[in-house]
């Protein structure tokens, strides 16, 4: 059930069989030579979707732009600053905890987003208890990344190894070449890739990491790759997600 394409009466009934909600959460940020530069946001809703389809939960409109400051030296990218992220998670929230909805499960898609999510976690809370909203105290968010479930670290292990890399990796480029087959990329990739730096400011990092690839080699990305993966996170953060709700 997407919130977009329903009614407020079909949120209300909804409401009275569970206060769960999915929050697809990715980026808009460049992938090296032939990552879709939404590819971030792009797996986060399409996992999302399935998920929402397999719990019979209802899945809220993605928030496609995330904290990637340290990628705005490449062209395409948009960031939301972390304390800008803060208030458009908290402000979603609010709204949402206002209608009825007490638990929180947020299916990200890009790395970058972890520190700031447990951020605006910390302070929604602080917010709504301000506010001092029924049932406040009840609010509970968790954060899910598609890319860290073990299923999929151990399938991307078995088909890449250590090609799979950090950023621009083959399973994420695999995922969204599933998910929209009519887009998928080509561009020669130089043997040399970057890997192993610290990530500070944008210049320094595009220094570094000079085609935006962190250790990885997305060629070796399939669409047949790609569904498996979207198989294994459905599967493993439907039952998360269940687990999360019933706690």
């Amino acid at each position: 059930m997407l919130l977009h394409l329903s009614t407020w009466q079909e949120v209300e009934a909804y409401l009275q069989q569970s206060q769960g909600i999915i929050l697809p959460i990715g980026s808009t940020e460049q992938h090296g030579p032939t990552g879709l530069i939404g590819t971030d946001a792009i797996s986060a809703e399409a996992i999302s979707k399935g998920v929402g389809e397999a719990t019979h939960a209802i899945v809220a409109p993605t928030i496609n732009v995330g904290m990637a400051l340290h990628h705005t030296a490449f062209p395409g990218t948009i960031s939301l600053r972390p304390s800008t992220m803060i208030q458009v998670v908290r402000d979603y929230m609010t709204c949402l905890v206002k209608a009825g909805f007490r638990k929180f499960y947020f299916i990200n898609g890009h790395g970058g987003n972890i520190a700031t999510l447990k951020a605006a976690f910390s302070e929604t809370y602080f917010y709504l208890e301000e506010l001092q909203i029924p049932d406040a105290s009840l609010v509970q968010c968790q954060v899910a990344n598609w890319f860290m479930c073990r299923s999929v670290l151990k399938l991307a292990n078995e088909l890449y190894g250590d090609q799979e890399g950090s950023h621009a990796t083959p399973s994420e480029v695999a995922l969204t070449q599933y998910i929209y087959p009519e887009a998928i990329k080509q561009a020669p990739l130089s043997e040399e890739v970057g890997k192993g730096h610290r990530i500070y400011s944008a210049t320094d990092f595009r220094r570094h990491y000079p085609d935006g690839r962190m250790g990885s080699n997305p060629a070796l990305a399939t669409p047949e790759h790609g569904k498996q993966f979207y198989e294994a996170a459905v599967k493993e953060l439907s039952n998360d997600y269940l687990e999360f709700v019933s706690s």
